[in-house]
C-alpha cells in the first residue's frame, strides 16, 4: 500500500458488526473511509466515531437487493474521491435473515447470492478502473468457511431452497470470484483476496440465526484488516484464509470451468455482458 498519501476504502455494511470495527480502526490509522450502509443514522454515526478518533469518513447509503442501487453506490464512490486503495466487500446476509424462506432482490435473483454474492461483483467491476488508477491497491471479499458447491442448473435454488444453503453457495462464489478476479489483474498492482474473518461473530447475523456467539467481532476485524493492509500480503492473490491462516476453500473454487460458468452467469445478470 502506498502510504505517503491518504489512503481511501470503501467498506460495505460498515454501520455494523465487523465492518463498523474495521471501518473504526481504518480510520484512526489515518485512512479516509468511505461507510456503506442502508441506515444512514447508523452509518452517520460511525463516521462521527472515525472523525472523533483523527480520521475522516463519508456514509454512503445503498440497497445492495437491487442492482440498480450499486450502481448509485460506484457513481457515488467516484464523485466522493479520485482514488480507491481498497475495497472490501462485507456486506451480507447470514443463513436466516430477518424472514425465513426464499426471498428474491429487487432484480428477481435469489436474495443471498444477491446481496452476498452479485452485488460485490458488480461493485467491484465497476469500481476496477479507480483501484488500478491507485494501484498498489487491494480487494478484500470477506466470504465464509460455510461453503457449497454451485448447483449451475439450480443457482437460484427454484427447486429446493433453504437459507443455509443459499448462503453457503453464495459464499463460495465470492472466491470463486475472487481467484478469478487475482488472474485478471495479474501485473495490473491491484491484488484479491478472499476469507472466513471468525466462527460465529458476536453479531445481528449471527443472532438472527439463532447460534451462540463462538467469538468476536474484533477477531474477525483483525483478519481482514490482515488482508486489506498487512505487507505480508503484498503482490500475493487469489488466496482463501481461514480467519488468519492461508487454505484451500471448497474444490469448486479451483475449477477452471466453474469459475468460467459463474463469470458468464454473473456478467449476464448483471448487464457487463452486452
Amino acid at each position: 500500500m502506498a502510504y505517503g498519501r491518504t489512503r481511501t476504502a470503501l467498506i460495505t455494511g460498515a454501520t455494523d458488526g465487523v465492518g463498523g470495527v474495521v471501518a473504526r480502526a481504518l480510520g484512526m490509522d489515518g485512512w479516509r473511509v468511505l461507510v456503506h450502509g442502508r441506515d444512514r443514522a447508523r452509518g452517520e454515526a460511525v463516521v462521527r466515531e472515525i472523525e472523533q478518533g483523527g480520521g475522516s469518513g463519508t456514509f454512503l447509503a445503498a440497497d445492495l437487493a437491487s442492482l440498480a442501487e450499486v450502481r448509485r453506490l460506484a457513481e457515488s464512490v467516484r464523485a466522493t474521491t479520485d482514488r480507491l486503495d481498497l475495497l472490501i466487500n462485507n456486506a451480507g446476509i447470514g443463513t436466516a435473515g430477518n424472514a425465513p424462506g426464499r426471498k428474491t432482490s429487487a432484480d428477481g435473483h435469489e436474495l443471498r447470492f444477491a446481496v452476498n454474492y452479485l452485488a460485490g461483483f458488480l461493485l467491484t467491476r465497476l469500481l476496477l478502473p479507480l483501484l488500478k488508477a491507485s494501484a498498489p491497491a487491494r480487494i478484500v471479499n470477506v466470504s465464509s468457511a460455510g461453503q457449497q458447491a454451485i448447483d449451475f442448473s439450480d443457482v437460484m435454488l427454484t427447486r429446493q431452497y433453504s437459507g443455509v444453503a443459499a448462503y453457503c453457495q453464495s459464499k463460495l462464489a465470492q472466491i470463486l470470484f475472487t481467484i478469478d478476479l487475482a488472474q485478471e489483474l495479474e501485473g495490473s498492482g491491484v491484488i484479491a483476496n478472499a476469507l472466513h474473518p471468525s466462527t460465529y461473530m458476536n453479531t445481528t447475523m449471527v443472532r438472527q440465526a439463532g447460534v451462540s456467539p463462538m467469538s468476536r467481532v474484533e477477531d474477525g476485524a483483525e483478519a481482514i484488516l490482515q488482508l486489506a493492509v498487512s505487507p505480508a500480503l503484498a503482490g500475493r492473490s487469489g488466496l482463501y484464509f481461514n480467519v488468519q491462516r492461508e487454505t484451500r476453500a471448497n474444490a469448486q473454487a479451483y475449477d477452471a470451468e466453474a469459475r468460467r460458468k459463474l463469470r458468464a452467469l454473473s456478467l449476464e445478470l448483471t448487464g457487463l455482458a452486452s
